[in-house]
């Protein structure tokens, strides 16, 4: 039975290595802000954090997650870059129906971590994996532009 640290929290799961972690996480630690969306990694809805980087959860094995620290959406208000990013998404109303938006904001909030300074070109590079059915597109770098021009905030 694995152990995995996720948002800070020891938790065993009775589940086999080669669950993806997406389901570890929703089905199994009851974390529901995660989403599904392809299950081939082509759509970024389920991204989370293994070690601040961000990966596709739906094709992550649990094994990949071992002495690793997980971090899903509900954590990002307790993670300084995480709050500026969700902020500047609820300021400037980047949501429309919202399904892919906790992958985004990971994904966002991964770039910034690793990049506080992104040009377009960078955020463009950086958010192409995910996919928003809505077309928030030019909100959603609006609202990373925004949360990079807010450091120590």
């Amino acid at each position: 039975m694995p152990t995995l640290d996720i948002n800070g929290q020891q938790r065993a799961l009775d589940v086999t290595d080669d669950m993806p972690l997406l389901w570890a996480v929703r089905d199994v630690a009851g974390l529901t802000g995660t989403k599904f969306g392809c299950g081939i990694a082509m759509c970024g809805a389920c991204t989370v954090h293994i070690d601040s980087e961000a990966v596709r959860s739906c094709v992550t094995p649990v094994a990949a997650a071992n002495g690793k620290r997980v971090v899903t959406i509900e954590a990002m208000e307790q993670d300084p870059v995480g709050r500026r990013v969700q902020a500047a998404w609820r300021e400037l109303d980047v949501v429309q129906c919202g399904y892919c938006q906790s992958g985004q904001v990971m994904q966002a909030t991964a770039l910034l971590r690793s990049n506080p300074n992104p040009s377009d070109a960078d955020i463009d590079a950086a958010m192409s994996g995910n996919v928003c059915r809505c077309g928030t597109y030019n909100r959603i770098r609006a609202a990373i532009k925004l949360a990079a021009s807010r450091k120590g905030a």
